[in-house]
């Protein structure tokens, strides 16, 4: 792209777009700030790259971030269409953004997932979807792991609120049940696919804050990354969708990587401000192309500007009332590359209580409830739930968590070599870079567990190896297998 393109000379209020392509054999490569720079742009929220993937790129130059301002969503928004979608926001060009809740065509839930750092505005959308689920009669289980306080309105809006680890593993199961359930009926009436709202409804498990379940050492991560593992696996074609919002910056905070692997390639993800280094997953992980990059989202629209101390005049007012909740990348939508900002959600100013904008969205009306055939499969969970009766399931979850954790205790001085692999392979999915045995041998004997030598590290590095978990990175290095 050349340098001597500049914008001096376009009129105020003008959008530019240039069309680029680099020779045949080539594929298009950009920095951003060098872009804007070369543009003499000193804020690079005017600028919008998105390419194909190989050749051509679309430049387009804005006089203003176009991203600044944003609408409330209207009713016709939260609508499914024809393909299960709701508009959830616009891209930078103004088009519509859209989000999948269901997918008629192949008869599937959705599996999803939602990133976002603290601040991001990850619990308003949530909250959006929440109401979207309840407008299109959408049975929704919500897990709110922050005790409730991420989505207070969705109380009495969602057909489950749960609020603690406990209560979510209680969904789970049940959610699990009722799949299996649905199964067996389904395939007596010769069904592959899921109608829906014929006569079941369409069921959303969702689990927010999903770090602290499935991060490491969370207490009941073995169990919940299995259930999760076995909604997306089974729940697609009977009509149960999963999806988990996480502030994570690492997947083996969510279980694992090669837990998420499949529900990260063929979900609905939404990438609001991230960290790097769950950046540098996504793109190991094959969700964007070898060579795409995704502008970073930062904290404020407003740009830098540098002030000499020997300046007159009085400092700029460092105020930061620009931004940038709700500006996202949807991953898995047509435009995985072009920044795009959800609509605005709730009121602009925290509220003393439940915000009545947000109560607006769910609209009048109970929630969509759980067909009759399943509830003997959902259990005593799903009857107790919003009751005092759940404190007392909740509490032999508890107990039995208690009593599993004293049996691994007492029995963790007798670990093998098979005890030892699973070790290796926590320490290597934590890592960034290919380890040495020495490094591994390091990290492994600082987990708690028995002392190793790095003569029985490098026997199971060899057998890992052989299995395909781990593959060898050069001589002497090893890496987990992606």
């Amino acid at each position: 792209m050349s340098t001597a393109l500049s914008v001096p000379g376009i009129p105020d209020g003008q959008i530019v777009e240039l069309r680029v392509q680099v020779p045949p054999g080539q594929v298009v490569r950009y920095d951003l700030a060098a872009l804007a720079s070369a543009f003499e742009i000193t804020d690079p929220g005017r600028l919008a790259v998105e390419t194909d993937g190989s050749r051509t790129a679309l430049v387009t130059i804005y006089p203003s971030n176009p991203l600044m301002v944003m609408p409330p969503p209207s009713p016709e928004d939260m609508v499914m269409d024809e393909y299960g979608r709701i508009i959830n926001g616009r891209y930078h060009n103004g088009r519509p953004s859209r989000r999948r809740l269901f997918d008629p065509i192949s008869g599937s839930a959705q599996r999803a997932m939602v990133f976002g750092t603290t601040g991001a505005g990850k619990s308003r959308v949530v909250q959006y979807t929440l109401a979207c689920e309840k407008r299109n009669g959408i049975c929704t289980w919500h897990g709110d792991l922050k005790g409730g306080q991420s989505a207070p309105e969705a109380e009495g809006h969602v057909d489950w609120f749960a609020t603690s680890q406990e209560e979510v593993i209680l969904m789970l199961r049940a959610a699990v049940a009722v799949a299996e359930i649905r199964q067996a009926r389904y395939r007596a009436m010769g069904r592959n696919a899921f109608l829906i709202n014929d006569p079941d409804p369409l069921i959303s498990v969702r689990i927010d804050e999903a770090n602290r379940l499935l991060e490491k050492g969370a207490p009941f991560r073995d169990e919940g990354t299995y259930l999760v593992k076995e909604l997306g696996r089974t729940g697609r074609s009977v009509g149960i969708g999963i999806e988990l919002d996480a502030q994570a910056s690492h997947l083996e905070e969510l279980g694992g990587s090669d837990t998420l692997r499949a529900m990260l390639k063929e979900g609905d993800i939404t990438l609001l401000r991230w960290s790097s280094s769950m950046m540098r997953q996504l793109v190991t992980d094959g969700l964007l192309p070898a060579g795409e990059q995704l502008a970073p989202i930062p904290k404020t629209l407003r740009p830098k500007v540098l002030h000499s101390q020997f300046a007159p005049g009085p400092a700029p007012n460092d105020a930061d009332l620009c931004d940038t909740q709700g500006m996202a990348y949807m991953l898995s939508g047509p435009s995985p590359t072009s920044l795009m900002r959800h609509f605005r959600i709730g009121s602009i100013r925290p509220m003393p209580g439940l915000d009545p904008e947000i109560l607006a969205l769910y609209g009048p009306g109970d929630p969509r409830r759980l067909e009759e055939d399943s509830l003997e499969g959902a259990g005593e969970a799903y009857a107790a739930r919003g009751t005092s009766a759940m404190d007392a399931l909740c509490e032999a979850v508890r107990e039995d968590q208690k009593k599993q954790e004293a049996k691994a205790q007492a029995t963790k001085g007798g670990r093998g070599a098979a005890q030892l692999g699973d070790r290796i392979l926590v320490v290597l999915a934590d890592a960034d870079d290919p380890m040495t045995p020495d490094e591994i041998t390091v990290l492994v004997n600082a987990d708690g567990g028995p002392v190793v030598q790095v003569g029985s590290v490098r026997n199971r590095l060899g057998v890992l190896a052989d299995s395909g978990d781990v593959v060898r990175a050069g001589r002497g290095l090893y890496e987990i297998a992606r």
